[in-house]
Order: structure tokens, then sequence, then C-alpha cells
């Protein structure tokens, strides 16, 4: 594969910068990321996180994106330096989900509905599943290095604008999650406040989620000796400061269902903008004789959809979707 004569730039250096990167190097291109936040700053080191079913639009491409992460993932999961592992676990809900289930689920070998005495109180549904988990911080880590040993550079250098970013390189993707509101003039984007505690583990290695419309829910994912609480998710509001009146609420949901957390010992309270949106953007745009593919609009499934959208985003930068 011939590499063009100036590097693929990418913006932004969160889980779908990192990622897009990665393949684009492993394809045999040269390719630089310029980043506003170092990987450990952006919002995807936040993330709880886990592979699951994604229920955003639009379907088809969703199932595909999230399908194809689910065997990046699976892999992941054998390498010890990848901050992936299996966990098995509970998603539960207030009410009954029915037995309808999405379509990826039936990737997941060992899915099973839970028995009402597998249920914490106050839940009437619910599922066990075996799935990847995703340590964020060591996982950004290990995507940088993975990056960098294929040839790709990193800066720590914001882009001002699309203009700047196709006079550098005629071929952009932007990967710049609810920055492309500004960077894109794109209002449909807009922040999903999420917070997360994060404890010392008292000994847990089962995950559980709540399913749930509502902008509260409980959510622990154990990453070795620390274990990721939430969870809120909050409608454009851009406040980066943990508020504490929610942890709090983050960590009584939690005990409710787990009693150990209850007093385990806080590590560190953190927020992240997730990029809501009502669709997720991944298509090319004609921008003053450059390509600008656009890769953002994940909300809270931008991990689980990392690969997927990664390997189409560079398909569309090498022409061939």
């Amino acid at each position: 594969m011939t590499a063009s004569a100036a590097p693929v730039l990418v913006i932004g250096a969160g889980v779908q910068g990192l990622t897009t990167g990665v393949v684009l190097a492993e394809a045999g291109q040269r390719v630089r990321i310029r980043t506003a936040d170092r990987p450990q700053d952006t919002t995807s080191a936040v993330a709880g996180a886990m592979w699951g079913p994604a229920m955003l639009r639009p379907a088809e491409r969703v199932l595909y994106w999230v399908t194809r992460s689910h065997a990046e993932f699976t892999a992941l999961a054998r390498d010890e330096n990848s901050g992936v592992h299996l966990a098995a676990g509970r998603m539960a809900a207030r009410f009954d989900l029915g037995d309808a289930v999405p379509s990826e689920a039936k990737l997941i070998p060992d899915l099973r509905p839970c028995t009402p005495e597998q249920l914490p109180e106050g839940f009437v549904s619910g599922y066990h599943a075996t799935v990847p988990l995703i340590d964020m911080p060591r996982y950004l880590d290990y995507l940088v290095a993975r990056f960098q040993a294929a040839g790709g550079e990193l800066q720590l250098s914001p882009v001002p604008s699309l203009a700047d970013a196709v006079a550098e390189s005629p071929t952009v993707v932007n990967c710049t999650g609810v920055g492309a509101r500004e960077l894109v003039g794109d209002p449909g984007v807009h922040p999903v406040r999420g917070q997360h505690v994060v404890v010392r583990n008292p000994g847990i290695d089962e995950y559980f989620i709540e399913l749930s419309d509502s902008g509260e829910f409980a959510a622990y994912m154990p990453h070795g000796d620390r274990v990721v609480l939430g969870g809120v998710a909050v409608e454009h509001d851009w406040n980066v400061v943990p508020r504490r009146e929610v942890s709090e609420g983050i960590r009584r949901r939690c005990a409710e269902v787990e009693p150990r957390l209850a007093d385990a010992e806080v590590l560190a309270e953190l927020v992240g903008l997730r990029p809501g949106r009502e669709a997720v953007r991944v298509e090319v745009e004609e921008y003053e004789g450059g390509r600008i593919i656009h890769n953002y609009g994940h909300g809270g499934c931008g991990v689980a959809l990392s690969w997927g959208c990664a390997f189409e985003a560079v398909d569309l930068v090498e022409g061939i979707a």
C-alpha cells in the first residue's frame, strides 16, 4: 500500500482518534494525530468502560460497528497488556425487559435471563452476560504505544479550524467528540455529562449495569484493584467539576446493589462529557479541496463502537467505502 505524500491528519486522541490512528498506521498509512488534550485527559479516560449493545442510530451501521468491535475486544482480552478483560456480570432493569434482545446481544455466548432471586431489590428483569471490560487509562496507553510502534506521530497541538486541518493534509479524520460542535459547527452535537467515582476494589470481580432511561442509574465495573462506579447522564451540561451530591448518589445506588461498595475507599471522582447526537456521524465531507472523514457523535457508546467505526473511517480514507 502506498502512503500519501502528506500524513493523514487525525484530530483528537480519545478512543476514536487513537483507534482510527492505529488502524490507519497498521494499514501502512503515514498518520499524525493532533490533539488539544493528552489521551489521559480526554472524556475516554473517564469511561467505565464495557462493550455492550448500543441503542443508537443509524441502526444497521451501528450493528456492524458494535459487532466488529466485539471481535477486536475479545481478541484483545487475550493480551494482558491491553487493559481489556472478559468479565461476567448482570445487566438489569427496574422494568420488564421482555424477551426481545438487541441483535448484537447474540454475540454473547453465555447470555441468559436472571432468575428473580439473582436480581437486586427493586429490579424486575435482567440478564447474565460475559462481556469485555476495558480499563481505560491502561487501554489508552496501550493504543498510544501501538500507534507509535506502527510509525504514527502524536502531537499535543490543538487544531484551530477545519481550514487549518486541510491546509496541513488533504485527508483529515475528525474524531473530536463533543468538540465537533464548535470545530465543525454542528449544533446537533451536545454534551451528556457523566460522573464516576473510582474506589479501591473490596473483592468484586463481576460488573453490574442498570438499564435505564433515567438520568441516574447504578453501575460498577471492576478493573483489578479498582472499581469504577456510575452513573449519571445529564443532557446539555458542560460542567466538568465533580459534584459532591452526584458522587454520594452514585455510591448509594451502587451500595444498594453491592453492599461491599458502601465503605470502599474513594480514589477519584471523574467527569466526562459524552458527545450526544441524534445519529453517529461517520461520513466524508469535501471541504476546501480536501476530504474530511467525520467520526463523532457516539454518545455513551464510544468505546463499544470504536473499532468498527475506525475500520469504516479508514475504508473512507482509502476510498473503499
